[in-house]
C-alpha cells in the first residue's frame, strides 16, 4: 500500500490559505493591527503563500492519480 498524503495536505493548506487571505483582506485597513509587524499585512501574505502551496499539492496529487490510471 502506497500512502499519498498530497491530497489531505493540499486541502488543509488551501483551506487555511483562503481563510488567512480573506482575513488579511478584511483587516488590511486596520493600522493598529499591523503596527508590530512594520505595517506589513502578514495575514494576507502568509495566506497567499499557503494558498499557492496548497493548490500546488492538489495539482501534484491529481497528476499522480492520472499517471496511476
Amino acid at each position: 500500500m502506497k500512502l499519498d498524503i498530497k491530497l489531505p495536505i493540499g486541502l488543509l493548506f488551501t483551506l487555511f490559505g483562503i481563510t488567512l487571505t480573506l482575513y488579511g483582506l478584511f483587516t488590511g485597513n486596520d493600522a493598529s493591527l499591523y503596527a508590530k509587524s512594520l505595517d506589513i499585512n502578514v495575514n494576507l501574505w502568509t495566506g497567499l503563500v499557503m494558498l499557492i502551496f496548497g493548490l500546488l499539492m492538489l495539482m501534484m496529487s491529481r497528476k499522480s492519480k492520472k499517471e496511476k490510471d
